[in-house]
């Protein structure tokens, strides 16, 4: 019975682990409640994304109505539909889209709950030239990977510095553990903004998966005042039940 209950315990610390994003190369909080940051998010991924990728458990007119996105921006954004009802799907067939990219490019709807944010940030900052790919790119983030720089047109394309056997990156200038990247051609934007460019497109994805978070959370502020404001009168209840009891 001891070691089924440590081999539980050691389960659920490893899932716990596997959805915070553990062994992302970068840090990365989410603040799907950052209203300002999800509209821009929305944007990038319309632009950049929605060509291959979906988000099918989220509709338009929820994604205008929690982040108070008029109806004029809303049908900006709408490249996949009329109906604000509808919801985010791709355009392009499932079938062509495998024999293209090898298999379908995946729904993004639960994947910053499954992989966590801080994978998905780090996977869209360190794709790197590879020739021997098919795309001339690879990912450290996720090796192998199918899907080719969709936004090296604004980072620009990387070459990856590995790390030595004794952790020092092969790169002067990087000061550090693990892989190093160096810019070899530039992209639209500077590291600080193409930072916050992906910061943006995550936050996006982490409240596509958790629309109602931010309702749940200022619910559960109220729940908490109603239950501060219950306990002395259950308490004063209880005292008037029991008083003539000795």
């Amino acid at each position: 019975m001891k070691q089924l209950i440590t081999a539980l315990t050691l389960l659920g610390a490893s899932a716990t682990a596997f959805a915070a994003g553990g062994g992302a190369l970068y840090d990365f909080t989410a603040d799907s409640g950052n209203e300002a940051s999800v509209q821009r998010g929305a944007r990038n991924f319309m632009n950049y994304c929605s060509g291959c990728h979906s988000v099918k458990y989220l509709r338009y007119n929820r994604l205008a109505r929690d982040n108070e996105i008029p109806d004029s921006q809303l049908g900006a954004l709408m490249f996949t539909s009329d109906k604000p009802g509808d919801t985010i799907v791709t355009a392009m067939p499932a079938e062509q889209a495998a024999k293209w990219f090898g298999q379908a490019p995946p729904d993004l709807s639960l994947t910053t709950r499954a992989r966590g944010a801080d994978w998905v940030y780090s996977f869209l900052k360190t794709f790197y030239l590879d020739p021997s790919k098919p795309t001339g790119v690879n990912n450290k983030q996720l090796p192998g990977a199918s899907m080719p720089h969709v936004l090296g047109g604004l980072q620009g394309y990387q070459v990856v510095h590995e790390a030595d056997a004794h952790g020092e990156s092969a790169d002067a200038h990087g000061g550090g553990h693990g892989p190093s990247f160096e810019l070899a051609v530039e992209g639209t934007l500077d590291e600080k903004a193409y930072d916050e460019f992906v910061g943006d497109l995550v936050n996006f994805l982490a409240y596509a998966a958790e629309p109602g978070k931010k309702e749940m959370h200022d619910r559960g502020f109220w729940v908490l005042l109603y239950l501060l404001f219950l306990i002395p009168l259950t308490y004063l209840i209880k005292l008037e039940f029991w008083k003539d009891v000795h």
